[in-house]
């Protein structure tokens, strides 16, 4: 018998992105103290475990890549994200992340990989992984390549946010079209409560 699986972004889904006002982007948390949970995640991530979804986390991350940060920032980030969910009761089941940039500044991550999104290595491999049927699961994201990656498997895409004009524009000229939009994920799981019962 495969599993299902809820596959979720991270910056922007589970926690705040962060205005850097030096810089002058919208991005990651670079600084443990930026990282943030967004309200009633630990209560989505729960419900949808009842549902009997695995939840796992496939998020690009070239932080590291842009020398934004370290990777002993990036595991206290994962450490204060595993922590505060675990506050609520709440636990991701898996854990992916791609590092690789085409244009990193740091050698070692300056890749073209599969695993980046739009590419669909990341839930590629959780499937493998955890014995997952794609077509019963869903990817939730922010962002187009989210939309894209699920798609790219057969999964259920719901993309996370207020449809902004820019945005509809991309996804347009892009020919991508999320399956559903929901304001934040708690929104999107009742979602997928709804789906599951039809």
């Amino acid at each position: 018998m495969k599993n299902k699986a809820v596959f979720l972004d991270r910056d922007g889904v589970i926690n705040e992105i962060v205005y850097h006002k030096e810089m002058g982007i919208v991005d990651s948390p670079f600084t443990v103290e930026q990282f943030k949970l967004l309200p009633e995640v630990g209560n989505a991530i729960n419900k949808f475990h009842d549902q009997g979804f695995k939840v796992i986390l496939v998020s690009n991350q070239p932080g590291l890549a842009k020398d934004h940060y370290d990777i002993n920032i990036f595991e206290k980030i994962k450490g204060k994200l595993e922590s505060e969910l675990a506050k609520v009761g709440a636990k991701l089941d898996a854990e992916y992340y791609c590092f690789h940039h085409p244009d990193a500044k740091i050698e070692k991550y300056k890749k073209i990989c599969d695993c980046r999104k739009p590419k669909p290595g990341m839930i590629m491999q959780a499937a493998e992984d955890h014995n997952i049927d794609i077509s019963k699961s869903w990817m939730i994201g922010d962002g187009i390549n989210d939309i894209q990656a699920g798609q790219a498997v057969g999964c259920k895409t719901i993309l996370i946010g207020r449809m902004k004009c820019d945005l509809c524009k991309i996804l347009e000229d892009e020919k991508v079209k999320p399956d559903f939009i929901a304001a934040n994920l708690y929104k999107a799981f009742l979602i997928i409560e709804k789906n599951e019962r039809t």
